[in-house]
């Protein structure tokens, strides 16, 4: 017999939530456990959804929940998701080639475009969590997304009031508390909404400190009359890290876990290089906000408008322990005059905390107008972006007992200034942009839906206006680019049960904040690294080509993959003037090919297993300018490039016991562009146990669940941080002998278990 949904229900929302939606469990009723879901798109998709997201450790951030799926390679450097120090690659492109979009509001950074998951919400409130490898849709509010697009969606809130609660500890002395209210039907205005908080806790599992993280989701929706609807929904984020220092390759070696690649449990101010790895110099505090309204409204059975307006507001400082002198410094290129008096100073020089802060704000709108005929859908869209980006740089003096006040670096007073009240500043940049995106599209679907028609062109328009406020050569940075999108794809169904599709789509991205600056050093006032703000954008070329099964017990799908790249944009370290410095480059051509392939069964007696696996051969076209001359790059093998990678699950549910076990390899990667340096492969697991039991009194469907990370305790560097263009002094085109740099790495976390218990009310 043929596992179906019940009728009423569509194939894309197949699971059964437990008591008017106020538990956070579902029946085991989805393909693969949660891990695959029927797609017919004309471009590849993976989907987790709430049978697995609710059986996964509730800490999980939405990089580790998508894992699994086909070309998802996530580096990480704790068990439970704290640290920010992590990423994600999508078949080899790094995290800041995807999009991040929350119903509709981006999520990247803006500045560098990367994602930050311990900031984007609390994996209870998760829906799904989607994984598009090769394109990001039309409509998407993104710059970067060569590397596909990551697209969260919220719970809807339930429709009758209750909540749900749980609690958590763990290893590492980890405990964390989540509660989600919900409102049911207020009066009778057919509002529904759902709030929640979570207040998360943990020490580093290597090294010394703490992890303290407050968190806020909420939604509130209405619809009304034939198809309208409207939400407000947002994230709060309030959390203070502690930094995992990355680790060489030799370092690795030699120390493994242990050693100077951990920072210090103790403050030690007789001995100054030793006192700048004092862990709470390193502490990273984060304030987000996210907030949303989309809005679908129907005019009629033809034409339908949506529109997502969104703000956004975000504040952090990086710092790190360093060491100042006294004297001989330096405002970019303006020395300055008299002293400095620094606690704990031996010789002219002391311990400080070299702050790196970014405040920014970002708000715009995006709204696509729908007209469908008899056999097409069009779309015509327009997106705006505003975004405002300040860093700072700034010193905060370390008092005897390795004390830094204001781990913010928001008051003034807290800074150090010389006598004449001018604050010591390593960097200060002001960015202000704007985006412009307009888009049309055309769906079209003949012989019965059988066949579907994408296509659309995308006018992007950036403008960036910068100033450099730190004396010197440069002050403006002014930058502008336009760019046509065009794209095109097509999906077939032989029957009810077999599709093929195939796709091509056009991406581009500026570069990043790091190269639209001047970098100076604080010591001579010399360009440590002069900015480039005329680097060509990238721009790319991806085709997808895949099949698709959907049967009586067996979903999968089988895509073939290409990718052609110029102006490959790089965030690498750069050795300029014997320093190593964060900076973008021009990488030239690549190319990418492979294969994904996801196979999930429907439940057979409780149980659903999963199969993913990728092949990828991804190598550089050209070679590489560095210090005058060329690096012999042509051919070689692309960094965080893994040629073979693969995950597998099984999952059990009957209703009451419950558990999910899961594998996953990932390929060895190379970490220089000479593929001079490279970290081995490696194999992780994680279990999840648990038991329902039934409703009992006010509490509905109480839980039990244990879940354990990396089951056999695999000590492993788990990604490439920074790569570098070489790690080996290597001899260039033209005879030059181009010095080598160490990459760096991400050390995966080890062995951890936690125990939860839930319910509903």
């Amino acid at each position: 017999m043929q596992l179906l949904p019940p009728k009423g229900i569509a194939a894309r929302s197949t699971e059964t939530i437990l008591i008017r939606g106020n538990v956070d469990s579902v029946l085991g009723r989805q393909p693969g456990g949660g891990l695959i879901r029927l797609h017919d798109e004309v471009r590849s998709v993976s989907t987790v959804d709430r049978d697995y997201i609710s059986k996964q450790a509730p800490t999980s951030t939405a990089f580790q929940l998508a894992s699994m799926l086909p070309g998802a390679s996530v580096a990480t450097s704790d068990p439970f998701g704290f640290s920010p120090a992590t990423n994600i690659s999508v078949r080899g492109l790094n995290g800041d080639a995807l999009g991040y979009v929350l119903e509709g509001m981006p999520l990247n950074d803006i500045a560098y475009y990367t994602g930050y998951p311990a900031q984007f919400a609390d994996s209870e409130n998760y829906q799904e969590v989607s994984l598009a490898q090769g394109a990001a849709d039309l409509d998407s509010p993104v710059l970067n997304a060569a590397g596909g697009l990551m697209s969260l969606s919220f719970l809807d809130p339930a429709e009758k009031p209750g909540g749900y609660a749980s609690i958590s500890y763990g290893s590492y002395n980890t405990s964390r508390e989540f509660i989600r209210l919900q409102t049911g039907e207020i009066g009778h205005s057919g509002v529904r909404a759902f709030i929640s908080y979570s207040h998360g806790a943990t020490d580093n599992w290597r090294g010394p400190g703490r992890d303290n993280r407050h968190h806020v989701d909420f939604k509130f929706i209405k619809a009304w009359g034939n198809g309208n609807h409207a939400a407000i929904l947002g994230s709060w984020t309030n959390i203070i890290t502690s930094y995992y220092p990355q680790v060489s390759l030799a370092d690795w070696k030699q120390y493994g876990i242990h050693g100077p690649d951990n920072l210090a449990g103790r403050y030690n101010p007789g001995n100054l290089n030793a006192g700048t790895d004092y862990w709470r110099l390193w502490r990273d505090p984060e304030r987000t906000l996210y907030v949303g309204a989309p809005v679908h409204l129907r005019f009629t059975d033809r034409l339908a408008l949506d529109v997502t307006p969104y703000s956004q507001f975000a504040y952090g400082n990086a710092p790190a322990g360093s060491t100042l002198s006294e004297s001989g410094l330096y405002n970019g290129t303006q020395p300055l005059m008299g002293t400095l008096t620094l606690p704990g100073a031996q010789d002219g020089e002391a311990t400080v905390r070299a702050n790196y802060t970014q405040r920014s704000y970002r708000s715009g709108f995006n709204a696509a107008l729908h007209y469908k005929l008899t056999w097409n859908d069009f779309v015509l869209g327009y997106w705006y972006d505003y975004t405002d980006d300040a860093e700072l740089q700034s010193f905060t003096t370390v008092s005897a007992n390795g004390y830094a006040a204001d781990i913010w670096a928001e008051k003034k007073s807290a800074l150090i200034r010389f006598p004449d009240g001018q604050p010591l500043l390593a960097g200060s940049d002001h960015t202000i942009s704007q985006t412009n995106a307009l888009y049309a599209g055309d769906h079209l679907a003949f012989l019965h839906d059988r066949l579907l028609i994408d296509a659309g062109f995308k006018m992007v328009m950036l403008t960036r206006n910068g100033t450099n406020n730190v004396p010197g050569p440069q002050y403006h940075a002014n930058a502008n680019y336009a760019e046509p999108l065009p794209r095109f794809g097509l999906r077939f169904r032989i029957d009810d049960a077999n599709q093929i599709f195939f796709n091509a789509t056009t991406n581009f991205r500026a570069p990043d904040e790091t190269a639209f600056y001047n970098t100076y050093d604080p010591s001579s006032g010399a360009i440590a690294v002069a900015a480039t703000p005329n680097t060509k954008p990238e721009y790319s070329v991806s085709e997808e080509l895949g099949y698709r099964r959907s049967g009586t017990w067996i979903i999968g799908s089988l895509t073939l993959f290409n990718y052609n790249f110029t102006n490959r944009q790089i965030s690498t370290l750069v050795s300029q003037n014997g320093a190593i410095i964060q900076s973008t480059i021009n990488g030239g051509g690549q190319s990418s090919r492979g294969v994904d392939v996801e196979i999930g069964t429907r439940p057979w007696h409780h149980f659903s297993p999963y199969l993913s696996g990728e092949y990828l051969h991804a190598t550089i076209d050209n070679d590489i300018a560095s210090d005058g001359d060329l690096l012999p790059t042509r051919g070689k093998i692309a960094v965080r490039s893994p040629s073979l990678q693969a995950a597998a699950g099984i999952s059990y549910d009957d209703g009451h016991f419950f558990g999910v076990a899961t594998i996953h390899y990932t390929g060895h990667q190379f970490a220089t562009f000479m593929n001079d340096e490279r970290i081995s492969d490696h194999t992780t697991g994680d279990l999840a146990i648990g038991y329902r039991f039934s409703d009992a009194v006010h509490l509905h469907a109480p839980t039990l669940r244990m879940n354990f990370v990396n089951i056999t305790n695999e000590h492993y560097l788990s990604g490439v941080a920074d790569p570098t263009l070489n790690a080996r002094d290597t001899t260039g085109r033209y005879g030059t002998i181009i010095s080598g740099s160490a990459p760096s790495y991400y050390v995966g976390g080890g062995f951890a278990a936690m125990f939860t218990a839930s319910t509903g009310f």
